[in-house]
């Protein structure tokens, strides 16, 4: 799957992925992350490959060895919730985790949405997010594109209105911009976050060519995330805790929230705070006196 770069620097759509190809990578890297002793199993002899053989997975799931060979292949139409279960327990998947498996093994009917309308913050939200005076926040849509912003928000992580669209995207942020590659002081974790976020948004929507387009050009450009995108690790938005080295206000440390809009499912409001009366709340109200 290779980009196409267009004139203006950006990457054309790219093809749909195959579903049957993701869903049997992901198989054999929850598998190969478990040993026997993991999940009470002797060990027999040396190993070729880690991890558990199909076989013992198969024992796990009370499932038979050529119906798990089947589905780790891609050949496993029909599948039902609980023999998807029966595996997600066997390969101690997360929640996350076992709802990417139903989405790549179950796949719902989708509807194809038109290319020429982005997604756009609702008048509610929007009054959220300009609300929201000592608290950085933007908002996240399809494929990890930043769609919406306040003015802390800006100050923090980048001057959004200033890029072009495209390169308003988490993914591309964190793989291509050197500034977002600084903010964060442990930028390792934050890209095996983004990378999870991604995997899990294509996962959903195998279909879409913008997002088989945007790995498809990150892959090109970048080693470290060919090296992240390999593992078919998967991750869900929540809330968490962000080491930052602004180059104005200097280090401060935010804890982030995740919430979903209302008016748009496919939308998220990220929120950031510090610790009351901590130096890293100085920074913060700081950073907005600057844009007083």
């Amino acid at each position: 799957m290779n980009p196409v770069p267009t004139t203006d620097g950006t990457t054309q759509p790219g093809p749909a992925v195959d579903r049957r190809t993701e869903l049997s990578a992901f198989l054999r890297s929850r598998r190969a992350r478990l040993r026997p002793a993991d999940v009470g199993l002797p060990e027999h002899g040396r190993r070729r490959v880690p991890g558990l053989r199909r076989e013992e997975l198969a024992q796990l799931a009370g499932v038979s060895v050529a119906y798990y060979i089947r589905l780790e292949q891609g050949r496993g139409a029909g599948v039902s919730d609980a023999v998807l279960d029966a595996i997600g327990t066997a390969l101690r998947l997360t929640p996350t985790e076992r709802d990417h498996l139903r989405h790549l093994a179950r796949p719902a009917a989708r509807r194809l949405r038109p290319a020429a309308r982005p997604q756009r913050v609702g008048p509610a939200c929007r009054q959220v997010l300009d609300a929201l005076e000592l608290v950085p926040a933007f908002v996240v849509g399809r494929g990890l594109d930043i769609i919406g912003w306040n003015r802390l928000g800006c100050a923090l992580f980048g001057d959004f209105p200033a890029m072009p669209r495209e390169r308003r995207n988490l993914a591309r942020q964190v793989f291509l911009d050197p500034a977002t590659r600084a903010l964060y002081v442990n930028w390792e974790g934050k890209a095996e976050v983004v990378v999870g976020l991604l995997r899990r948004e294509l996962g959903r929507a195998p279909d879409d060519p913008a997002l088989a387009g945007l790995v498809a050009e990150l892959s090109g450009v970048s080693g470290e995330f060919r090296r992240l995108w390999a593992r078919h690790d998967v991750q869900g938005k929540g809330s968490g805790v962000k080491q930052l080295n602004h180059p104005v206000v200097g280090p401060l440390t935010v804890t982030y929230e995740t919430l979903s809009v209302a008016a748009d499912p496919e939308q998220l409001l990220v929120t950031h705070h510090a610790t009351p009366g901590s130096r890293s709340e100085d920074a913060l109200r700081a950073l907005a006196a600057g844009l007083a």
